[in-house]
């Protein structure tokens, strides 16, 4: 029996109808959702030492510490671990390791300790946190030694991986290790990190932006874009390379940032 050209013509709208709305469909749920932009508002700005080519940053008992790294190339840098002077941004030295033997990186203070990473040496050093007198040493078993934070009972570790490992805080030993995802896919070049509000907060290595990160599976559920400091700082100080620090005050809600040789510190009011 031949058919209508009418029902022909329904039938054919009526299929170009389904798999169009089909392709919708597929393609809804193949595009990942863009990550959303944490605010900041900008506090103020204090001085920065340019040779301090920044690893490690954080907020103790309302002081600012940092540690920092030294590499052959640039001779005035140094492997120092201090308190900074906010109205210098000169490092209170505590502590200098040989920079013939160990590149400074990340640091974090816990239950009257000083913990600090190496580079690539596989050593870290546990310090007294009144005293900096050095307590111990201990080893990990990851490549190289980036970024410390502590949850309040744990150390958390970052290696330049998308992997971020748990240590002991008495025994240093390794306890679990996260894989950090964005949109499922994982996320390198983890760096310098604080533990924020119960959330883990990381610099992304060669870029101006952190991320934060959801320490239950390790989604990246947040990115704050600081470009325009970085590009106030390399305005000011064109030796200034990226980003790297963030030390967060529970107190009054705010966080520091700086960078690798950068000429300013700033304050910062984040909307988390």
């Amino acid at each position: 029996m031949i058919k209508s050209p009418s029902l022909l013509i329904f039938i054919f709208s009526l299929t170009i109808f389904y798999c169009c709305t089909k392709n919708k469909k597929s393609n809804s749920y193949s595009t990942p959702k863009p990550i959303p932009n944490i605010d900041f508002t900008f506090i103020k700005s204090y001085p920065h030492d340019t040779t301090s080519f920044t690893e490690g940053f954080l907020i103790h008992d309302g002081q600012l510490y940092e540690s920092t790294g030294a590499t052959s190339d640039l001779t005035q840098t140094k492997s120092l671990l201090g308190i900074v002077d906010l109205t210098t941004g000169k490092i209170d030295i505590k502590v200098e390791i040989d920079r013939l033997k160990y590149f400074g990186e990340g640091i974090t203070i816990l239950n009257g300790k000083v913990y600090q990473l190496t580079y690539k040496t596989k050593i870290g050093f546990v310090y007294d946190a009144t005293t900096f007198k050095k307590i111990r040493d201990f080893s990990f078993s990851n490549k190289e030694g980036w970024g410390l934070t502590t949850d309040g009972t744990n150390l958390i570790m970052s290696d330049g991986t998308y992997e971020l490992t748990y240590l002991d805080a008495i025994t240093l030993q390794p306890i679990k290790k996260i894989t950090v995802t964005e949109n499922g896919s994982v996320k390198e070049n983890l760096n310098e990190l604080e533990y924020i509000k119960g959330y883990i907060f990381a610099n992304i290595w060669t870029t101006n932006t952190i991320v934060k990160i959801n320490p239950e599976d390790g989604r990246i559920i947040g990115r704050l874009d600081l470009t325009p400091l970085h590009n106030d700082s390399k305005g000011l100080y064109p030796g200034s390379l990226e980003m790297n620090g963030i030390a967060y005050d529970s107190v009054s809600n705010r966080i520091f940032v700086t960078g690798k040789m950068w000429p300013k510190i700033y304050e910062l009011k984040i909307h988390i």
